[in-house]
């Protein structure tokens, strides 16, 4: 019987010998699945990488969910995007997850547009807070991260320690460039968000994110006019 590596019985051994042994991203998936079972949860955003994910994940367990952390800020184009997912996959759970304040309420307590004023701590309201709370029902996440993203996340490995979440965080896409992303969706025909299609590679909350014209970094147009490229869910080793 394998063993479920959790954050309480965290051991640096067993964490290199999967990274060692895990010999794709879909064995990542399938081992995922098979020790987790029902105590994992796929955190999507529903960019590029979260589509390829969700099919990938779909293939493994049919019944799977998946968390969309629902700011009240994001685009139409993505809100759009996550119905057709529903519909084209009707058997996972795809729980929308909303912030304990409403922005009328955050206005009220913090002031309007607190994106523009403090980004940290909208992040931490509106995304972190809420992530933090199904995680402590979950023995580990999967993201969609990728080592080439952007230099913060050029050490990601398959099986990582989240001292973030007191978790296990599973990252399936690690070895996966742009062009792998695209050449999935491609193939298998998936819907996508649209607005990759004007020059955004990453794709957040409406007001914190821009196009991308240099395609030097695809972190770039998130939160351009503050020293700050994440939103603070993923660590930076």
């Amino acid at each position: 019987m394998e063993t479920k590596l959790t954050y309480e019985n965290w051991n640096d051994h067993v964490q290199e010998k999967l990274n060692h042994e895990l010999k794709d991203f879909m064995d990542v998936i399938k081992w995922a699945y098979r020790v987790y079972k029902e105590k994992i949860i796929y955190s999507c955003s529903f960019g590029a990488e979260g589509i390829v994910l969700i099919d990938l994940i779909s293939k493994v367990n049919p019944h799977a969910k998946i968390v969309f952390l629902d700011t009240d800020l994001h685009f139409n184009e993505t809100y759009s995007l996550i119905e057709k997912i529903k519909g084209k996959y009707p058997k996972l759970t795809i729980k929308m997850v909303k912030p304990q304040f409403s922005l009328a309420e955050q206005k009220e307590e913090l002031g309007d547009k607190l994106w523009e004023r403090n980004p940290n701590l909208c992040c931490q309201l509106r995304k972190i807070n809420p992530l933090e709370k199904e995680l402590s029902e979950a023995d580990a996440w999967i993201s969609g991260l990728r080592r080439e993203q952007s230099i913060s996340r050029r050490n990601t490995d398959y099986v990582n320690k989240d001292d973030k979440f007191k978790s296990v965080k599973i990252c399936p896409l690690i070895h996966w460039t742009w062009n792998d992303v695209w050449d999935y969706i491609e193939l298998n025909n998936l819907p996508y968000n649209k607005l990759h299609d004007e020059n955004y590679p990453s794709i957040g909350c409406e007001m914190c994110t821009l196009p991308v014209i240099d395609g030097t970094d695809t972190r770039a147009g998130r939160w351009s006019n503050f020293n700050k490229n994440e939103c603070g869910l993923h660590q930076v080793k």
